[in-house]
C-alpha cells in the first residue's frame, strides 16, 4: 500500500534547486511555493513522465524479479484522469495487480525529480494519493488480496495518508505470522511529531523495516540516542518491543555506495553494494526503492539475508543506470539462488 505518483523528471542545475529551496538527497512534501515548479519542469526540453511512487517502484522491481504474473498486488488512490490511467496501464503491464481507489474529485499525485550531478531532490505532491481510505482495504476483493499476502509492504510516506490503512493490515499480518515491512522513506517522517508517533505505533508490528543512512540517522535523533553510528542506530531500532516477540525484527540500512547494514537477532552484519565506475551513473532516482523489491523478491521466497541483499544490491544496480525506475524486459544477469 503506498501512494502512486506520476514521476515528472528532468535535470536541472543548483539555480533551480536555490530558487525552490530544495536539497539533494532529500525528499519532502508540496508546499504552495512549489507549485509552479511543475510546470517549470514539464516545461524542459528532457523533461520525463515514468510511473512511480516510493510503494510502487519497490512492488515493481519485486515483480520484475519474481517474473510471475500478478505475484503482487497494490493499493493506493489515483485521479480520474490520463495520468491515473496511464500508472494502471504501466503497473499492469508489468505483472502487478494493481487495484487503485479513483477519486474523482483530484487529479492523479506527481513526483518532482530534480536531478544534478546524478542526485536528486524529490517533491511530492500527493492530490489524489493524499485521499486514499482505510474502507478501500475493507472492501472483500481487496481484503481478500490482504489474506492471501505472505509479506506486506508500505513506504513510510504513506504514514501521513492513511495511519488507519497500515494498522489494520500491520496487526493482521502479526496475527496470522505473515511479515510485515516499512520504510522510513525519509527524515520529516521522524521529525514530524504526528507522524513519528505513526511509525511509533506501527514498529511493534513491523519484522523489516528498511531505510538509508540519512533517514536512520534523523529517527536516533528523534529519539536523542546522541549517536550517528549507524550499526549501533540499526541495533537500537530493532530491540523495540515486538509484538510477535517469537520472531525478530530485522533492520536494514542503506548507505549508498557503502556496504549494507542489517541488524538482526542482536548481530550486525555488511553487504557490499556492486562497485559502479561514475561515468556509468544515470542518477541515484528510485535505487533504495530498487534496493526493497529486490529484497522483498527474496523475502517472499524464502531466501536469506544475503540472498535478499543480493537482489537488492543487483537491482539498485540497474535502476541507477536508466533514468528514473525503469526496466530492461527482464533481469538478465540476476541468477536465482
Amino acid at each position: 500500500m503506498g501512494n502512486p505518483l506520476l514521476d515528472v523528471m528532468s535535470n536541472v542545475d543548483q539555480a533551480f534547486l536555490d530558487k525552490y529551496e530544495l536539497k539533494l538527497a532529500n525528499q519532502i512534501l508540496a508546499e504552495d511555493k512549489h507549485q509552479p515548479m511543475y510546470k517549470e519542469l514539464a516545461e524542459k526540453k528532457d523533461v520525463q513522465y515514468v510511473a512511480g511512487g516510493a510503494t510502487q517502484n519497490s512492488i515493481r522491481i519485486a515483480q520484475w524479479l519474481l517474473q510471475v504474473p500478478g505475484a503482487t498486488s497494490y493499493f493506493g488512490a489515483i485521479g480520474d484522469d490520463d495520468f491515473g490511467r496511464k500508472l494502471r496501464e504501466t503497473a499492469s503491464q508489468e505483472g502487478v495487480n494493481v487495484q487503485y481507489m479513483v477519486d474523482r474529485a483530484a487529479p492523479t499525485g506527481t513526483c518532482a525529480t530534480c536531478i544534478m550531478d546524478g542526485e536528486r531532490s524529490l517533491v511530492a505532491n500527493l492530490a489524489a494519493a493524499n485521499n486514499y481510505k482505510v474502507d478501500h482495504v475493507k472492501q472483500p476483493e481487496n481484503w481478500a488480496l490482504v489474506e492471501a499476502a505472505r509479506v506486506v509492504y508500505s513506504a513510510g510516506f504513506f504514514i501521513t495518508v492513511s495511519p488507519e490503512s497500515i494498522l489494520l493490515v500491520a496487526k493482521h499480518c502479526a496475527e496470522h505470522s505473515k511479515t510485515y515491512c516499512m520504510n522510513l522513506s525519509a527524515p520529516f517522517i521522524s521529525q514530524v511529531p504526528p507522524f513519528k508517533k505513526t511509525l511509533l505505533d506501527a514498529m511493534p508490528y513491523i519484522d523489516f523495516l528498511f531505510g538509508n543512512e540519512t533517514e536512520a540517522r534523523a529517527f536516533a535523533d528523534s529519539e536523542g540516542w546522541g549517536t550517528q553510528d549507524i550499526p549501533e542506530i540499526a541495533l537500537k531500532i530493532a530491540r523495540f518491543p515486538k509484538e510477535n516477540g517469537s520472531r525478530g525484527r530485522t533492520v536494514v540500512v542503506t548507505q549508498g555506495k557503502d556496504p549494507t547494514v542489517i541488524a538482526s537477532n542482536g548481530k550486525v552484519q555488511q553487504f557490499p553494494v556492486i562497485a559502479l565506475p561514475k561515468e556509468k551513473l544515470v542518477d541515484t532516482n528510485g535505487a533504495g526503492d530498487a534496493f526493497v523489491g529486490g529484497f522483498l523478491s527474496q523475502l517472499v521466497a524464502g531466501k536469506d539475508l544475503a540472498e535478499c541483499c543480493r537482489a537488492g544490491n543487483f537491482a539498485a544496480h540497474i535502476v541507477i543506470q536508466r533514468s528514473g525506475v525503469t526496466l530492461p524486459e527482464k533481469p538478465d544477469g540476476f541468477a536465482w539462488a
